[in-house]
């Protein structure tokens, strides 16, 4: 998948902007401006923040390309390969995080 598709993917979301977030950018959603994913800078890899069953079934389905993305020594979301993945999935993917981080679509997304 390239970071172009899963970019224009992630901006089509209800609600969605983005925004750097240090080194990195963000796509953030929801009155709060919730971060769902961030992208470092080689734009190989997606952050992708999902729920905790979410991640846990991705790690084990999507080993391919998905693993755990640790921040301070704790788990909080998937590391994907984009080069590795599968499109549809990676959607997938960020539609869920995007809804646990506050997306609403109103309808189908």
């Amino acid at each position: 998948m390239r970071h172009a598709t899963a970019r224009n993917f992630a901006l089509s979301l209800p609600g969605v902007i983005e925004a750097p977030h240090h080194d990195y950018n963000s796509w953030r959603v929801g009155k709060a401006k919730r971060i769902f994913v961030t992208i470092p800078p080689d734009e190989a890899h997606l952050h992708i923040f999902v729920d905790d069953a979410t991640r846990e079934e991705a790690l084990v389905m999507h080993a391919a390309f998905a693993e755990k993305l640790l921040w301070g020594g704790k788990v909080v979301g998937l590391r994907v390969n984009l080069d590795k993945a599968e499109s549809a999935i990676v959607k997938r993917l960020i539609r869920q995080a995007w809804s646990h981080k506050g997306g609403h679509s109103g309808g189908v997304v």
